[in-house]
């Protein structure tokens, strides 16, 4: 009597539908629990982690064959740390990438992309690692804008599916009564170009991209801001708890040994320094001066195995391609050649530009062997501050590094050193006495800065191969 009642109630809908719904539940929690390891232990199985990302100036791009990028040096950096190599999956379309995380065609998104609270609906993304802010972009020529209400009437062009397209709709919905021009897949760096040329009047940037390319257009200026800070943050699948843990893991590891600060001043340092005068004469002077001399600055430097654009910046520092250049020190040509120097590499007319350059990176590349126990750029940058100031003063420099128990070989610790030799207390125990030492750090950072206009100049994108092309 009991089975027949029992089998009755199993027999009624409403007793199947719990049964399957609870089922359900059940499957759900376990493929929530176990999927959060699959995507962490395939990478480990295959030693292998795809990331999806953009190719831009700040993103990745391919520079004298190799990769390059503020998020592709990040993610390099994480798959070193996991143990695995890297591949990198270029997103023609910015609206694609969340989509093809969805899919499973890559583990994570780096792209410098903003968390916002509609982004959080759809992804999982790590703890910020970098701050910044949205703001206006407009031509240096136009002064009406000071705030964000100053943008009624206005027509703001931004990429759709971006958080400049959220942040301006909000803006609407406050009562700003602006038109949002929607492109579908322009680049914020060519929007940007596009208000420097006056072709649209505003776009928006994120603070980062926007004070770097104020380097390569210097007409584009940043207007006003028309948001709160936001953090950066890559993004992952909802599920993979695992693997989020280990991102985030890195991510603090590197910010508490440094890595991360040398991986950002490697493509940021510097970018609020900005001298519109210097900048827009750089400019005109890389499209009329610099073809004069290019032939031999190339063949000079590939002879000492130098960056051509790395000498031309070096060259603009010195002498701003002036080859009659002469300073109040006795520095004379393009290279600004000491005369004793110059003698010493058989130089026979110092203003020949020929002469003057061989020369000059002879005595570069001289340097640059010299200081062979620091590695990468601190070295290059050592070499270049002995070029500026003198090898016997960064002798001093390093030693007094030594004493106060710094890396002698380290550039960040020069920049410390350095400076304090035009102090008495430091320079009377110098062995090359008294020295300007902020000087060389400052020509160090401006040839950067040249360097790093003249590599973009050198760079477009070329949107049917996804590669860059060289123009100079």
């Amino acid at each position: 009597m009991a089975g027949n009642s029992l089998n009755k109630i199993r027999n009624q809908p409403v007793y199947l539908l719990i049964i399957i719904a609870y089922i359900s539940i059940c499957v759900l929690f376990v493929y929530q629990f176990t999927s959060r390891d699959i995507v962490f232990d395939n990478i480990l199985k295959t030693g292998k982690i795809r990331v999806i990302t953009r190719n831009n100036s700040h993103c990745y791009y391919i520079y004298r064959d190799q990769p390059m990028g503020f998020e592709y040096d990040l993610v390099n950096a994480f798959a070193d740390y996991l143990g695995v190599k890297l591949e990198i999956i270029i997103s023609e379309q910015w609206d694609e990438m969340i989509p093809a995380l969805m899919d499973g065609r890559g583990e994570l998104i780096a792209a410098s992309m903003t968390i916002t609270p509609k982004r959080k609906k759809r992804v999982a993304f790590s703890n910020g690692y970098m701050a910044t802010q949205q703001y206006i972009i407009a031509h240096r020529d136009n002064r009406d804008i000071k705030k964000a209400e100053d943008l009624a009437g206005k027509t703001v062009h931004v990429r759709k599916g971006t958080s400049y397209q959220e942040r301006l709709e909000a803006l609407k919905r406050e009562g700003i009564d602006l038109t949002i021009e929607l492109q579908d897949n322009t680049p914020t760096e060519e929007l940007i170009q596009q208000v420097a040329e006056k072709s649209i009047a505003f776009t928006v940037a994120d603070k980062n991209i926007a004070l770097l390319n104020r380097r390569y257009y210097p007409r584009a200026v940043l207007a006003c801001p028309i948001s709160d800070r936001e953090e950066l943050g890559w993004a992952l699948n909802v599920n993979e708890h695992k693997l989020l843990k280990h991102v985030n893991t890195f991510l603090n590891t590197i910010k508490k040994n440094g890595e991360f600060s040398r991986i950002y001043n490697k493509y940021y340092a510097d970018i609020d320094h900005f001298d519109y005068v210097d900048l827009r004469t750089y400019h005109r002077r890389l499209i009329t001066k610099l073809p004069l001399y290019n032939s031999i600055i190339q063949k000079a430097a590939e002879k000492h195995d130098f960056d051509w654009r790395l000498i031309a910046s070096q060259i603009y520092q010195e002498s701003h391609f002036d080859p009659e250049a002469t300073s109040y020190a006795g520095a004379y040509g393009l290279m600004q050649l000491a005369q004793s120097t110059a003698e010493s590499l058989g130089v026979d007319d110092i203003f020949d530009p020929k002469q003057n350059i061989n020369a000059g990176v002879q005595h570069l590349r001289d340097l640059y062997d010299h200081f062979n126990k620091a590695d990468g750029l601190d070295r290059l940058f050592i070499a270049l501050a002995a070029y500026n100031v003198g090898q016997g003063h960064i002798f001093d420099a390093r030693n007094l590094a030594k004493k106060m128990q710094m890396d002698p070989d380290k550039w960040s610790s020069l920049v410390i050193t350095m400076p304090l030799l035009a102090y008495q207390k430091y320079y009377k125990n110098a062995r090359y006495g008294y020295c300007r030492g902020k000087e060389p750090i400052n020509y160090v950072k401006q040839i950067m800065i040249y360097y790093d206009i003249l590599k973009r100049r050198s760079l477009v994108f070329n949107r049917d191969n996804g590669s860059k092309q060289d123009l100079l």
